[in-house]
């Protein structure tokens, strides 16, 4: 069983950066679909950011994240990140990350009922 840990949310003037780490333990996810959701009240689980573990390193990107924020996985550490760059009010929410199972394309890991474990969020606030 895996376990993810997100960290690094912050409150944050627009224009801002961050960078959100996802710690996983347990299983291991070297070889498998990680991502980042974002949850803002009254809607539903939005992807912001996945990323294949394994060999070529496939990402995507929602259409607010389009190059603004960049993804990645470092295996040594097992640990997934997400920097964010000029940060914008509308990014204003909990961030999840989360692990799947499947293979599956890189247009379905955007979905939230693709992955099976989920950590319990971290909050990003911009203002301004």
């Amino acid at each position: 069983q895996v376990q993810l840990m997100e960290s690094g949310g912050a409150s944050v003037q627009a224009g801002g950066s961050l960078t959100l780490s996802c710690l996983t333990s347990g299983t291991s996810t070297d070889t498998t679909y990680m991502a980042w959701f974002r949850q803002t009240p009254g809607k539903e689980r939005e992807g912001v950011a996945s990323i294949f573990t394994g060999r070529g390193r496939t990402k995507t990107y929602g259409d607010s994240a389009k190059g603004r924020f960049t993804v990645s996985y470092d295996n040594a550490k097992k640990t997934m990140a997400l920097q964010m760059l000029s940060l914008e009010a509308e990014d204003t929410g909990v961030y999840f990350c989360a692990t799947s199972t499947r293979i599956m394309p890189a247009h379905a890991s955007m979905d939230p009922t693709a992955y099976v474990a989920w950590g319990q969020g971290t909050q990003v606030a911009v203002s301004g």
